[in-house]
């Protein structure tokens, strides 16, 4: 039985090395500082716990001790997805956009302003009204946590708190959004 089961966790460790499944790992900010500044308290708070938990860097609440300012502004939204043959709502699309830039301490631009824009779908019922607004808090909150994800691998990509222009990190924004489908 032990070689059974040594046999199926050798298996799975080789097929997880083949896909490319890597953990996260230690991560190296330029900064040792940080001041965010902005966003909800959730996702400061998130961010806080990743950024503390995963390098040697530290959040503080005083922009005068920091190293770099992180800017977060979030914009939340809901829009009209589909409609059924009476006109009644079926689905929403939800919309989550958080834009962040990153400063350092004598005002050099490292993260100029960039977007992270993120959308789910979620179908709707006048029965469930309750509910379905509960389900959309849900998805905002799971939105919040993959861009702060993936904030905190765009802030790993700042190498030098004094970059040349060729050091420089460009600026992301997202692509146009797909027309709504026919009614």
């Amino acid at each position: 039985m032990t070689r059974r089961s040594f046999l199926t966790l050798a298996c799975s460790v080789l097929m997880l090395s083949a896909c490319g499944f890597q953990l996260r790992g230690q991560q190296d900010y330029a900064f040792k500082r940080l001041f965010i500044a902005g966003g909800s308290p959730a996702a400061a708070a998130r961010l806080t716990r990743i950024v503390q938990g995963g390098s040697d860097t530290v959040v503080v609440t005083s922009v005068a001790n920091a190293d770099a300012t992180l800017q977060i502004t979030e914009g939340r939204g809901t829009s009209t997805l589909t409609l059924n043959s009476l006109g009644a709502v079926e689905e929403y699309a939800i919309n989550l956009s958080m834009t962040y830039s990153l400063t350092a301490k004598d005002g050099t631009l490292l993260i100029p302003p960039s977007v992270i824009a993120l959308n789910r779908a979620m179908t709707y019922s006048d029965q469930y009204s309750q509910a379905k607004s509960a389900e959309a808090e849900i998805l905002f909150a799971d939105m919040e946590n993959d861009a702060i994800d993936q904030l905190t691998r765009r802030l790993s990509v700042v190498r030098t708190m004094h970059p040349t222009p060729d050091q420089q990190v460009p600026s992301i924004a997202p692509r146009a959004p797909l027309p709504p489908p026919p009614l």
